[in-house]
């Protein structure tokens, strides 16, 4: 069958691939331009696919952020690898609603491998459960609902059954770093994001034991535990063990937010950053962060693969649920119809392999450090964390000029890279995770950010 809106996709991705290296990084056009070439009335007649696919495509290149690109360093956002891109297209192409195993026998069975690999390079507990959902947020929320689930159940209840209205109040401490999908996560679940009560942390964000400690004995409750592997901002890491120790004499659920952090457990060199992580009851991490697999691609791990299961589960008489021997996916995400996400996971780790993961991870982190340490020796620049993993944080001075070395650098399109802020400062926050960023990459855009600096400070 001749489908010439499928070679039209083709051919272009090929040249988008090609241009990836040198393209700018920087989105091209405005709102207003896309607006007006993307935003058409719909029209009452039919139109020829492959004239759509066309259209779409001049349209929208324009306004693309070069998120895939080797100098894309804003937020934590991976790239994807060739065989991911290629296994995404099978994933489309093969179309297999993946929620049941009796829809999707492949699709089951890839996930069901693909999550044991992951248990075991993420250095989890033998047994430990496995949600593939779309991203950290939903990630957060599932691990956080099979806590919910336990720690009411240790109290008498049945939230499953019976709602939270009546329920014992559920004590949830985060510290006071945590990431914002956290506080959305416990308003998903009803328990409300300003009920969280917040332990302080130290110089680099990492949650304090001696504060948690004075926490977990101001009442006697149903609680849960937030902690967190990799700060969004400085990459630090909560001390875990202690974390998990005192917790878990109190009686508390301990789930630790990893979504880029995590992945620190495939490098022998790395993963003491993780010390006792393999003592928390619940984890969460993201495939299309260091990975580097397309979106859509989240992990909720479990050790209590029971509250796991009963927070997600659901029946009904038109379905065929798995057998003993099977395993239907929907039981451990809360989604019915959903993509087949694993089979890029399976592609990706397979193609890797355990050493090529920890290459990927280490080569990460020493880029970071190649940013840290050439930007550092420039006049007029600061770096402000301890750069343990892949995250760097840089000031040029006050927030005003540090605001406008960020503008300047979004703007020449060299490499992209985000501001935020941090102990009340304004900074450059530079996130390196994409598999294909080289040494050379690193320093033409360090060379961007000391032009953009000079200018600054010209203008000043």
């Amino acid at each position: 069958m001749d489908r010439e809106e499928l070679g039209i996709v083709f051919d272009h991705a090929a040249r988008f691939l090609r241009s990836l290296p040198e393209r700018p990084v920087r989105p091209e056009a405005a709102v207003a331009e896309l607006r007006t070439e993307l935003g058409l009335p719909l029209q009452p007649e039919s139109i020829p696919a492959a004239d759509v696919i066309r259209d779409l495509i001049a349209a929208a290149e324009p306004g693309l952020m070069g998120t895939t690109s080797p100098r894309f360093f804003g937020f934590v956002i991976g790239g994807t690898t060739p065989v991911a891109l290629a296994a995404d297209w099978l994933t489309t192409l093969w179309d297999q609603n993946a929620g049941l195993y009796a829809s999707a026998p492949a699709a089951s069975v890839a996930e069901e491998t693909a999550a044991r690999w992951l248990v075991d390079v993420l250095g989890l507990p033998p047994g430990t459960s496995t949600g593939f959902v779309t991203g950290g947020q939903m990630a957060n929320f599932t691990c956080l609902a099979a806590a919910r689930d336990h720690v009411l159940a240790e109290a008498g209840w049945d939230v499953e059954r019976d709602g939270l209205q009546g329920a014992p109040r559920i004590r949830v401490i985060a510290g006071e770093e945590r990431h914002s999908t956290i506080d959305r996560a416990l308003r998903y679940l009803g328990l409300g994001e300003t009920t969280a009560r917040l332990v302080p942390a130290d110089e680099q964000g990492r949650m304090r034991p001696d504060a948690l400690e004075e926490t977990l004995v101001e009442e006697d409750a149903p609680t849960i535990v937030c902690a967190q592997a990799g700060n969004v901002n400085s990459g630090s890491f909560d001390p875990l063990r202690p974390i998990c120790e005192m917790s878990r004499q109190a009686g508390a659920w301990v789930h630790v937010d990893g979504a880029f952090g995590l992945w620190a457990a495939a490098s022998p060199r790395l993963a003491h950053l993780l010390d006792g992580h393999d003592l928390a009851d619940s984890w969460a991490t993201d495939g299309h962060k260091w990975l580097n697999v397309p979106y859509d691609s989240g992990f909720a791990f479990c050790a209590r693969p029971e509250a796991h299961r009963r927070a997600m589960q659901v029946h009904a008489s038109y379905l065929i649920h798995a057998e003993d021997a099977e395993r239907d996916p929907m039981d451990w995400n809360p989604e019915f119809s959903r993509r087949a996400r694993g089979f890029a996971v399976y592609a990706a780790m397979r193609a890797l392999g355990r050493g090529g993961i920890t290459e990927m991870i280490e080569r990460g982190c020493d880029n970071a450090r190649r940013f840290a340490d050439r930007l550092a020796t420039a006049d007029g620049v600061e770096v402000l964390n301890e750069v343990v993993l892949n995250q760097v944080l840089v000031a040029f001075g006050d927030d005003e000029r540090t605001q406008e070395v960020v503008r300047r650098v979004q703007a020449d399109g060299t490499c992209w890279l985000s501001g935020s802020r941090w102990r009340g400062r304004a900074v450059m926050r530079i996130s390196v995770s994409n598999w294909a960023t080289t040494a050379d990459d690193v320093d033409r855009s360090v060379g961007a950010i000391l032009a953009a600096a000079e200018a600054a400070q010209r203008l000043s």
